[in-house]
This record gives C-alpha cells, sequence and structure tokens, in this order.
C-alpha cells in the first residue's frame, strides 16, 4: 500500500486492473485502518477517474452476493448521496410510490455516512426487515412490489470499510459506487448523482451495459429532481436539461424539501408524504422521480409517469406497499 499511496500522492492514475486489485486486497484485510483511511482521503482530494472506478466497480461485483431476481422486469432509484443537501429520502419514498403503481423495485440502500438519515436508517425505523434471503426477497416483490437490498449484507467484503467510512463521516469514492453495485443486477436503474462529471462517467460505463437507464444531477448540486433549478438527464438514447415547468410545476426552494435533523424525524416526514399528508413541495418532487422511474420502465412519456406516481399516492396504493413490506418483515 505505501508504494501506491505514494503513486496516487504523486498524481498518478491506477489502470482498471490495479484498481480492480487494490479493492479486493482491502476485502481480504491486506491493509490496516491508517492505510485504507489514507487511500480514501486520497480521492477526497482528487477526481477518480473513469478506469479506476471501473475497476473498484467490478470488485465490488465479483465479490457481492447476489440474488437471482431476473424473472421480474424491477428498477432501482437510488442516488449516491454525499450532495450535502439534507433532503428527506426522496429516493427512497419515490420507490414506494413507484412500486405502487406496479413496477417492481429491487431498492439498494445503506446507512447515512455523510448524511443524517441513508435509506436504511429510515426504513430501518419504520420497522422493515433487511434480510439477503431470496425467497423472502421476491415474497417481498410479490406482495409488495418491492424489496429492500441493505448493502452490508450483500457487501460483507467492505466490512473492513464500513466502519473507517462512518468514522470519515463525509463522501468518499464508494458514494460513487453504490449505485452501480445492486446485487441484483436491475434491468431498469434510475440513478442520482452529486456532480455533472460523475453523471458522464456514469452515462460512459452504462452506455457499455445493457440496462434501460435515466442518470439524472441536479444543475445545483442535488443527486435526484429536486425541482430547485434545472436537472441534466442522461438516458440510452438522449441527453437534455429538464427544467421544474417540464415536470408541471413552478421551481421551488431548497428548504421546501428539508429531511429533518434526526432519523425520527425524517422518518416522520418519510410517512406523512406516504399518508397523503406531505406538502405540495414534498409530493412535487416525489412525482418527479417516481413519475422519470415509471416512465424509465414502462418508455412512456414523462407526463404519463408523473400521472400514474400520482395516482399510486393518492390512491394509497403507495403507502400499501410501505405496509405490506412492514408486515412481511
Amino acid at each position: 500500500m505505501k508504494q501506491i499511496l505514494n503513486r496516487l500522492i504523486n498524481h498518478e492514475h491506477l489502470d482498471k486492473k490495479e484498481a480492480r486489485e487494490i479493492l479486493v486486497s482491502i476485502s481480504e484485510g491486506k491493509y490496516n485502518n491508517s492505510q485504507i483511511a489514507a487511500f480514501l482521503t486520497v480521492y477526497m482530494m482528487r477526481s477518480v477517474t473513469l478506469e479506476e472506478l471501473e475497476g473498484f466497480r467490478d470488485a465490488l461485483l465479483d465479490l457481492c452476493l447476489k440474488v437471482d431476481l431476473d424473472q421480474y422486469n424491477t428498477i432501482d432509484l437510488c442516488g449516491t448521496g454525499g450532495d450535502g443537501k439534507n433532503t428527506f429520502n426522496i429516493s427512497t419514498v419515490s420507490s414506494f410510490v413507484t412500486a405502487g403503481a406496479g413496477i417492481k423495485v429491487t431498492k439498494h440502500g445503506n446507512y447515512g455516512v455523510s448524511s443524517i438519515s441513508g435509506s436504511s436508517n429510515v426504513m430501518e425505523h419504520l420497522g422493515i426487515k433487511f434480510s439477503n434471503d431470496s425467497d423472502f426477497l421476491k415474497r417481498s416483490l410479490d406482495k409488495a412490489g418491492i424489496c429492500v437490498l441493505h448493502a452490508p449484507l450483500f457487501h460483507p467484503a467492505m466490512k473492513n470499510v464500513a466502519p473507517i467510512r462512518r468514522e470519515l463521516g463525509v463522501k468518499t469514492f464508494f458514494n460513487m459506487l453504490g449505485p452501480m453495485v445492486n446485487p441484483a443486477f436491475p434491468k431498469n436503474q434510475l440513478v442520482g448523482v452529486f456532480d455533472l462529471e460523475l453523471a458522464r462517467m456514469y452515462g460512459y460505463l452504462y452506455q457499455k451495459s445493457d440496462k434501460n437507464y435515466g442518470i439524472v444531477h441536479a444543475m445545483d448540486g442535488y443527486d435526484e429532481i429536486s425541482l430547485t433549478g434545472d436537472v441534466k438527464i442522461l438516458s440510452n438514447s438522449s441527453e437534455m436539461v429538464l427544467h421544474p415547468e417540464n415536470f408541471g410545476v413552478e421551481k421551488q426552494k431548497q428548504s421546501d424539501i428539508y429531511g429533518g435533523e434526526t432519523v425520527a424525524e425524517s422518518a416522520k416526514i418519510f410517512m406523512n408524504i406516504l399518508k397523503g399528508n406531505g406538502t405540495k413541495e414534498q409530493n412535487n418532487v416525489v412525482f418527479a422521480n417516481a413519475g422519470t422511474a415509471i416512465s424509465i420502465v414502462e418508455k412512456c412519456d414523462l407526463s404519463d409517469g408523473i400521472e400514474k406516481a400520482k395516482k399510486s399516492l393518492h390512491s394509497g396504493s403507495a403507502l400499501k406497499s410501505l405496509n405490506t413490506l412492514i408486515a412481511l418483515s
């Protein structure tokens, strides 16, 4: 590791194979905590290259506990996190709204590292069970339309990194990797990323896959469709900038989608929205993200996707999805 660190400190880059091998070595416990922390810190000081990101991704996919859900045409709604915006759990609420619209969702998530409340924090608080048992996951998809893939249960190789990430408490390149390493290998994905450079790298890597995807980055820094300004969306067939008006709403304020100071506050906002008691602005953001996800899977117009998202929430189908998943737990 000393040689690797010296190279990186001297502004050298790793090739894809080297990046993959280093992550495998970390998983095998070959480096101590100080060395791993130093390695992570280097990438807070400079950008990860495309080859490095691809190598890291390949290592995690090779090492993960894969779950076979190929019989379902699923989507994952997942953001990188690390945008520092402290929103409510938009992609997670949108996942249940998407499931309520009849789309199967394999939600990949984790505890918050650089945020107050990650996807897993909220779902655990609400009583959802995390499991890597394929029968339970299939039952969840069949009955609730959604299953939760809690990252630590599927990426045991990263147990050496998790406590270091928690202690550092800031975003690392593992934020960049999260959405790319869903162990169910969903055929569809709505990915939010925290900067435009990363959106382009994701676009390049996803072009080489058979995924049906949308990669989103709000131009004011959010890793989701925030409706606080314009959003860049890269898909299989296009690259465009959309405005809040394209989602049928006016531009919103950042304070409209604030997520609270504790997991309990985040969970309360989460439940308020699914029970139909969310603010207009909170609902708008959920409809924009869930509607985009629905349009990706069904290959329909965005406006149709948004209408289906509205029906899912207003009819109680989204809440039923959540309650069914809690009951199964």
